[in-house]
């Protein structure tokens, strides 16, 4: 039982950077939205949609970076590595949100085709874009953020952001 405790302890912990990361990008995409929508009349309350977001993408993150094939050019500069992790979280991140959409539809039409159709019918593609565009600058920030801190450390990155009393050799 301590084993499973100590695994969801340190599990819990490594998700809370990402988590707050996420969180604060994603409420200022919903902000973004909100006052899109609010030229046209349209109230949105996402708050909650978005801190659920957050702390799902920062999850999966987490499980994606478990993945063999996630870290493919550490030896290579920092370029390799971000460019290719913000097209695999780019990629995903399209899929579930494709995914997501569809079970809408699939749950009022009860048909797969009827469903993708109508997704495809009724998107509004500038909003779909807005978000796309918002989501590579934010996952390609967490990228080139998490790239530093695995080729500098995190104490030294740390002290770089924030300073320390005792200055650091280069």
């Amino acid at each position: 039982m301590s084993k499973i405790f100590q695994r969801l302890k340190k599990e819990f912990l490594g998700v809370i950077p990402a988590a707050i990361f996420f969180f604060v990008a994603f409420q200022l995409l919903a902000l973004t939205r909100s006052l899109i929508l609010r030229q046209y009349d349209i109230e949105t309350s996402t708050f909650f949609a978005a801190t659920f977001g957050a702390l799902v993408v920062a999850k999966v993150v987490m499980v994606a970076d478990l993945l063999p094939f996630i870290n493919r050019f550490p030896d290579r500069p920092l370029i390799y590595n971000i460019l290719w992790k913000t097209a695999i979280y780019m990629i995903t991140a399209s899929v579930v949100r494709y995914i997501e959409h569809l079970v809408r539809f699939y749950l009022e039409y009860g048909n797969i085709a009827e469903a993708n159709r109508h997704l495809i019918d009724d998107v509004v593609w500038p909003h779909v874009w807005v978000v796309h565009i918002w989501l590579l600058v934010v996952f390609l920030m967490y990228c080139v953020i998490t790239e530093l801190i695995r080729v500098l450390g995190r104490e030294r990155v740390r002290s770089i952001f924030l300073g320390t009393k005792e200055p650091i050799a280069a």
